[in-house]
């Protein structure tokens, strides 16, 4: 599911287990401090969209690609995006 500067690769697990988040952030996207301040970025947004209060992320694995233009955007865009990316998934996962 590509939405903006990310990239949501999921496999849905019907088992009820926890979801699991991994990242991949090429070289493209930039240096390695680039890189992991990028990654430690989409890790707080994942925290924020998984908090109480928010609809729970569906259980399976997701694989969250940032494009080379996801270093240089805000925050507010990044959570954006991938909101908009596990909305479309929880639509498209809903099993009513």
């Amino acid at each position: 599911m590509r939405c903006g500067v990310l990239e949501i690769r999921y496999v849905l697990d019907g088992g009820g287990a926890a979801p699991r988040v991994g990242f991949a952030v090429g070289r493209r996207v930039g240096s390695a401090v680039v890189r992991n301040r990028l990654r430690r970025r989409l890790r707080a947004v994942m925290q924020e969209l998984s908090a109480p209060g928010r609809a729970a992320l569906p259980p399976g694995d997701y694989l969250i690609r940032a494009r080379p233009g996801a270093a240089g955007a805000p925050y507010a865009r990044l959570l954006r995006d991938a909101g908009q990316a596990l909305e479309r998934i929880s639509l498209r996962e809903d099993p009513s």
